[in-house]
């Protein structure tokens, strides 16, 4: 009887519906790391950085874009005054930061042909691995916060830098803090 169940159960199988497939793109579906071609979950950056690409797991539901954005002339300084900063081990974005995000929001409403990318960067506590998660995070964070704001979620590409950037390279609470931020390039087209 045994045997029987077996067999049976063994022919028929169990009836599972897919749950997420991923696409796996065609040779002739475009360059590798151009915009259709990247992988599921992101993969390097330019400058040592996690790029969000296509597909990439945004837990809001809000899709992560191709990085449409490359080749585009970057200007670090013209939104360097609204960087935004987070708290210890955080990805949320502060309502003491809010004000920030709405400045960008609305300096790309009055640039419609502009684009921004948003930078996550950590603090020096942690391992590599855990801080380039925690910065693309903080980047997409950053990211959906525009979106919330009315900004086209293809206008925002995100990169995570983890500790690999600071701006203070002390090791205070005061440093810490300067260093676990969320920075704006302004992109433009060339």
């Amino acid at each position: 009887m045994a045997v029987g169940l077996a067999l049976t159960l063994g022919s028929t199988g169990c009836k599972h519906a897919l749950q997420r497939v991923t696409h796996i793109p065609r040779n002739d579906e475009g360059k590798v790391g151009g915009p259709g071609s990247g992988t599921p979950f992101g993969g390097p950056g330019e400058g040592g950085g996690v790029v969000s690409g296509p597909g990439g797991g945004s837990t809001t539901g809000i899709p992560l874009p191709d990085p449409q954005h490359i080749g585009w002339k970057q200007d670090a300084s013209a939104l360097a005054a609204h960087t935004v900063h987070f708290a210890y081990d955080s990805s949320v974005v502060k309502s003491s930061e809010q004000g920030n995000v709405a400045a960008v929001a609305d300096y790309l409403k009055s640039n419609a042909s502009a684009a921004v990318e948003v930078d996550g960067h950590c603090d020096e506590r942690g391992t590599d691995e855990y801080n380039r998660s925690l910065g693309e995070r903080r980047a997409l964070a950053v990211r959906e916060a525009l979106v919330a704001l009315g900004i086209d979620a293809g206008r925002v590409d995100t990169k995570s830098f983890g500790r690999d950037k600071p701006i203070d390279l002390g090791h205070s609470e005061a440093s810490h803090s300067k260093n676990r931020r969320g920075e704006f390039i302004v992109l433009t087209p060339p």
